[in-house]
């Protein structure tokens, strides 16, 4: 990590890894508040692609800091070596871990409460100009308030209006505008929320496969259904939210806004 980072911040223990980076909790030397520090080594950053990718999530994230249901990024921190962003630390559980540890599937008022703040922050992003692409449950995490906090920008991008391209996303919650390798727009999030919003309400994903290969195919057929001996007490106005939330025309599907004003 930057000797910038250490003179600022004390750096414990290692919090979590992902692709290039390492997320450490940490602590400011002058309020003695706890953070989070992700630091990227750029000598792991093989190729032009991977160097534009983790300087455009540090941008992103950036520019989408200011909703309280996305994680705030507070200093960057860069030398030749390594490129350090310090976060707000959101020490609770994630929704993947909430979703695996629940006795039930949620109800239509517990799902609510989970999906209204996950669609604001995505409309958020939307009305920056920017597409999360890998909406998953792993990167919806909770602060010390129990605040939803959107994270992991890695695989976000720029859209502008524009189309975007590139196979990105995780099985089960990827859009299959997205693997048919079309150009696409925002609404891949909406998908993948939609995909969330059908977990937490019958507790299984509703396009499933025992390997990537069959779930690729089955989100790619569509095919949503609502098992009566899972869905017999989900409300109408709930099935038909994940209707459109799923749609896979796009020009159908409903944008975040839209999703909003259904709760």
């Amino acid at each position: 990590m930057s000797e910038g980072l250490k003179k600022v911040y004390q750096v414990h223990e290692e919090i979590g890894r992902g692709k290039f980076g390492t997320v450490f909790r940490c602590i400011s030397h002058e309020s003695g508040e706890f953070f989070a520090s992700k630091s990227i080594d750029k000598r792991l950053l093989v190729d032009s692609v991977d160097q534009e990718c983790v300087k455009k999530e540090s941008k992103i994230m950036q520019l989408v800091s200011g909703n309280p249901n996305v994680v705030q990024i507070m200093d960057v921190y860069e030398d030749k070596t390594y490129l350090d962003l310090v976060m707000e630390l959101c020490d609770s559980s994630n929704l993947y871990d909430r979703v695996t540890n629940h006795r039930s599937t949620f109800s239509d008022v517990e799902a609510a409460a989970i999906m209204l703040p996950l669609m604001e922050a995505i409309a958020h992003c939307h009305r920056k100009g920017v597409a999360h692409r890998d909406i998953k449950p792993d990167n919806i995490l909770f602060d010390s308030r129990n605040q939803l906090k959107l994270a992991d920008f890695g695989s976000a991008e720029f859209f502008h209006g524009q189309l975007m391209t590139g196979v990105v996303g995780t099985p089960y919650y990827v859009a299959p505008e997205v693997l048919s390798g079309k150009d696409y727009n925002e609404k891949v999030d909406i998908w993948s929320a939609g995909v969330i919003m059908y977990v937490l309400l019958s507790g299984i994903p509703p396009f499933r496969g025992d390997t990537a290969a069959e779930i690729f195919e089955a989100v790619l057929r569509g095919n949503l259904r609502f098992r009566t001996g899972i869905f017999y007490s989900v409300s109408p106005a709930a099935k038909d939210l994940l209707r459109n939330m799923l749609s896979k025309d796009v020009s159908k599907r409903f944008s975040a806004e839209q999703v909003i004003g259904k709760f």
